[in-house]
């Protein structure tokens, strides 16, 4: 196992169940990556020295699920140069909004970069991360045009199915 170049942090463990199908992402595409649980709230001082400490560490990308007020993406952006995606958590009242908001309404020059929310969000920060270390990794980029190719063979299959079912 090799050094990890992806950080994934969550904000409270509940949080988990969205980002199992990107850590299953990682694993198909051989990418190394840990997980945390540090809160921007609870934890500040441990989730803004893992930020400050993330590039020294040998990470190139960091995701940050957090849900309600969610500014975990926020202070680790604050706190590091590298590129921080955001996964909005849908949490009451607001069903994932307020995160949302958080992750898109941040000040000029701190940015975020916010997916899709939920499980699909999950799945969309592993591939974004994916396509930031494809740029230097010509093994990574032909992986996801790979991917992207079945992706279409997938959707194109089944049109076909549909047609000829359609035909009867």
């Amino acid at each position: 196992m090799g050094k990890p170049v992806v950080a994934v942090i969550m904000g409270s463990k509940s949080d988990l169940p969205i980002l199992e199908g990107a850590f299953k992402v990682f694993e198909s595409f051989g990418v190394e990556f840990t997980a945390r649980v540090l809160s921007a709230h609870r934890t500040p001082v441990e989730a803004a020295e893992f930020a400050a400490n993330a590039e020294k560490e040998g990470f190139k990308v960091i995701i940050c699920a957090a849900g309600m007020a969610a500014h975990l993406g926020g202070v680790v952006a604050a706190h590091t140069t590298l590129p921080v995606i955001g996964i909005p958590v849908a949490s009451e009242p607001f069903n994932g909004l307020d995160a949302l908001f958080s992750f898109i309404q941040m000040p000029p020059g701190i940015p975020v970069a916010a997916v899709t929310a939920g499980k699909a969000g999950g799945k969309n920060s592993a591939l974004y991360a994916i396509s930031i270390l494809a740029l230097s990794d010509e093994v990574l980029a032909q992986k996801l045009k790979e991917f992207r190719a079945e992706q279409a063979a997938q959707v194109l299959k089944a049109d076909a199915e549909l047609q000829l079912s359609l035909q009867k």
